[in-house]
């Protein structure tokens, strides 16, 4: 199977990204379009907004909300999980589309891509930013930069506090093309002298395209197969520079899968589980259990220390009941350690 292409689409609240979002769903030309939307809070993406496009290309239920502050301080906690359980539909996507907070720092959704339980099933198309060109030709980052503070302040989550200035020109430097919106408000010269001062920020070879009202032409915007998260390096954030190129996540991630019998009871696995992951530094944990007495299948899904488990469905007759877990963490796992740290469950 061919990775599905996805769509990053950053820029500061009120340069246009729902508008230009809105544009493609209804102009999708039979695509059938998935959309992860990370606005937030009273300021946010309305996304009955986006659902009223009314076309098959945009049902209502393809479209996932991240409200729980911006995507690049919670990538483990909800992009990595929202986007499995996107891929793990019975239904196939042919474009993925995510619209992130004005405040995400792109590079760290970039490398999520290098996670590897979804670097073998989706691929980075493209980043785009949308820039505003009216305010920047007033000297601005943003229509309303007072509206940007506030979005800043509502959000609990947000673990960097990244400088407006330093902010823009991470999500320039990460771009493989720049949507200049608002284009219609600008004279020609204001408009020619916001795009020089632009190129000077871009990595060489980024596109610019003028806009009004975030009409672009599908062809210009998907499928452009830039495969961004195989050179993230090139497009360091201020903070990762700053910190020697650490940045929020990291892309050297090692994997393995375990077996072993039924284990004897619940408590005891989940007990196991959270201890394992604390001492051994693991970033996730998935898989299922066979618990001693049970005719279901208890499904685990655990980010860091925090455990989801629920019985999802009874065993089929004649299954093989086991219980198979797959941990994810950083270069180099000690898998010996944790597997038989894991395997204490089932004594």
């Amino acid at each position: 199977m061919s990775k599905i292409p996805t769509t990053v689409i950053t820029g500061f609240l009120g340069a246009g990204k729902t508008t230009l979002v809105r544009h493609l769903l209804t102009h999708a030309k039979g695509k059938r379009i998935a959309l992860i939307i990370n606005e937030f809070g009273d300021i946010g993406v309305d996304k009955a907004v986006l659902a009223g496009c009314g076309d098959d290309t945009c049902r209502e239920e393809d479209m996932i909300e991240l409200a729980n502050g911006c995507i690049c301080c919670t990538v483990a906690e909800d992009f990595i999980p929202t986007m499995t359980a996107l891929l793990d539909r019975p239904e196939q996507f042919d474009h993925i589309i995510i619209e992130t907070s004005g405040l995400a720092l792109p590079q760290p959704l970039i490398r999520a891509f290098n996670w590897p339980e979804i670097k073998a099933r989706v691929t980075v198309d493209a980043v785009v930013t949308v820039a505003d060109a009216a305010a920047l030709s007033e000297g601005r980052f943003a229509s309303n930069e007072a509206a940007v503070d506030a979005q800043r302040k509502s959000d609990a989550m947000l673990d960097h506090e990244t400088p407006l200035g330093e902010l823009f020109e991470d999500q320039l430097v990460a771009a493989d093309l720049i949507i200049l919106n608002k284009s219609d408000l600008v004279s020609a010269s204001a408009l020619d002298a916001v795009e020089a001062e632009l190129l000077t920020e871009l990595r060489p070879g980024t596109k610019i395209i003028r806009t009004s009202n975030g009409h672009v032409d599908l062809g210009a915007l998907l499928g452009l197969g830039m495969s961004t998260e195989d050179n993230i390096e090139q497009r360091q954030s201020h903070h990762e520079l700053e910190h020697g190129g650490e940045g929020h996540e990291h892309d050297d991630f090692d994997s393995f899968s375990l077996r072993f019998p039924k284990v004897t009871g619940k408590d005891h696995l989940l007990a196991t589980i959270e201890q394992t992951i604390r001492s051994h530094d693991v970033l996730r944990l998935k898989g299922f259990a066979a618990i001693e007495g049970s005719n279901s299948r208890l499904s685990i899904q655990a980010v860091g220390p925090r455990i989801t488990a629920y019985f999802d469905r009874p065993w089929a007759d004649g299954e093989h009941r086991e219980t198979a877990l797959v941990v994810i963490g950083e270069q180099p796992l000690d898998r010996a350690a944790i597997t038989a740290s894991l395997q204490q469950a089932a004594a």
